[in-house]
C-alpha cells in the first residue's frame, strides 16, 4: 500500500448538512465546494489543486470485509480546523499497473458519438478546432468535417500536476464505462516518475492492450489516423514520426500556433518522457476537463 499525506476537515457535519460525496472532489486550490467526506471517507490530496474523497479512516470496508488500519498524527497550525492525517491508501482505491504512448490524430474522439456512455457525446469540433458540431456529424478521417477540438490539449496545474485528455482501454471494461471517465495516473518510470496526471478518457484505441493510455499530446504522431493534414496541412504522416511524432521542442513550430502550447508541455512539465509507465485508478473528473469537454461519467 501506498503511504499517503491528506488534509482532512476536523469540523463535524451538522445533521441533514451537505459533505462532499464518495470519491467526489472535496479540497484544491480554488475549489469552492463540499470539503468534509461522508463517515469512514478522507480526503486524499493528489496535488495543490485535487482532493478526493476516498475510503480510509474508520476501518472502511472495500466490499469485501476487510478494513485497513490508519495512523493519525495531529500537528500544531495555525488553522485549528484542519488535521494532518497520515493513512494507507485502501483497497478500494488501489491503483493498476498501466503504461502511456502519445498521439494527435486531430480525428473526431469515439466518445464524441451519442450513446457511448457518459453524461452525453464528448465534444467535437469544425476544422477551426473551437466551433462545437453536432454529434452525429462525420468524422474528419472518413471525409467528414468532425475533428478533435483545440481544447484537448494538456493542462498545466502545478509543478506535478497536469490534467489531460487520452484514448484508453481498461480491462474488463468496455467503451461504455470508459468514455468520460477520470483517471489519475501517478507515473513510475523516467523523467516524470513521481508526478501525476489526470485525464479524461475521450477516445478508444483500437490498438492499444489492457491497461493502455494514448495521451493526446500535440506532435505526438497521427498514428493509424491523419485527420491533421485536411485540418492543419500537416504532412501525410504527420508532423515528424506517425509514431512518436516530432523529436524537439524546436519543432513545435511546425504546428499551427493554435497547438503549440500543448507541444510545449511535452518538452517542459512532461520533460519528453518517452512512454513512462503508470499505476492508475479511476478518479472524479476536475471541472477543467468536463467544462472542455462537454461530458462526464460518475
Amino acid at each position: 500500500m501506498l503511504a499517503k499525506s491528506v488534509i482532512v476537515s476536523s469540523l463535524l457535519l451538522a445533521p441533514g448538512a451537505l459533505a462532499a460525496s464518495a470519491y467526489g472532489q472535496c479540497g484544491g486550490k480554488g475549489w469552492t465546494g463540499d470539503t468534509t467526506c461522508p463517515s469512514d471517507y478522507v480526503c486524499v490530496a493528489s496535488g495543490e489543486y485535487y482532493s478526493q474523497c476516498v475510503l480510509g479512516t474508520n476501518g472502511g470496508s472495500n466490499g469485501s470485509g476487510s478494513g485497513q488500519a490508519t495512523t493519525t498524527t495531529t500537528t500544531t497550525s495555525n488553522r485549528p480546523s484542519t488535521t494532518t492525517v497520515t493513512t494507507t491508501r485502501p483497497p478500494s482505491a488501489a491503483t493498476t499497473p498501466g503504461n502511456t504512448t502519445r498521439y494527435w490524430d486531430c480525428c473526431k474522439p469515439s466518445c464524441s458519438w451519442p450513446g457511448k456512455g457518459g453524461s452525453g457525446p464528448a465534444k467535437s469540433c469544425a476544422k477551426d478546432g473551437v466551433t462545437a458540431l453536432g454529434s452525429n456529424t462525420m468524422n474528419s478521417c472518413d471525409g467528414g468535417s468532425a475533428y478533435t477540438c483545440n481544447s484537448y490539449q494538456p493542462i498545466v496545474v502545478n509543478d506535478n500536476l497536469s490534467y489531460g485528455f487520452a484514448a484508453a482501454k481498461i480491462a474488463g471494461l468496455s467503451e461504455s464505462d470508459w468514455c468520460c471517465a477520470c483517471y489519475e495516473l501517478n507515473f513510475t518510470t523516467g523523467p516524470v516518475a513521481g508526478k501525476q496526471m489526470i485525464v479524461q478518457v475521450l477516445n478508444t484505441g483500437g490498438d492499444l492492450g489492457p491497461g493502455h493510455f494514448d495521451l493526446q499530446i500535440p506532435g505526438g504522431g497521427v498514428g493509424l489516423f491523419n485527420g491533421c493534414q485536411s485540418q492543419w496541412g500537416a504532412p501525410g504522416s504527420g508532423w515528424g514520426a506517425q509514431y512518436g511524432g516530432i523529436s524537439s521542442a524546436s519543432d513545435c513550430s511546425q504546428l499551427p500556433a493554435q497547438l503549440q502550447s500543448g507541444c510545449n508541455w511535452r518538452f517542459g512539465w512532461f520533460k519528453n518522457a518517452d512512454n513512462p509507465l503508470v499505476n492508475f485508478r479511476k478518479v472524479t473528473c476536475p471541472s477543467e476537463l468536463t467544462g472542455a469537454s462537454g461530458c462526464s461519467h460518475a
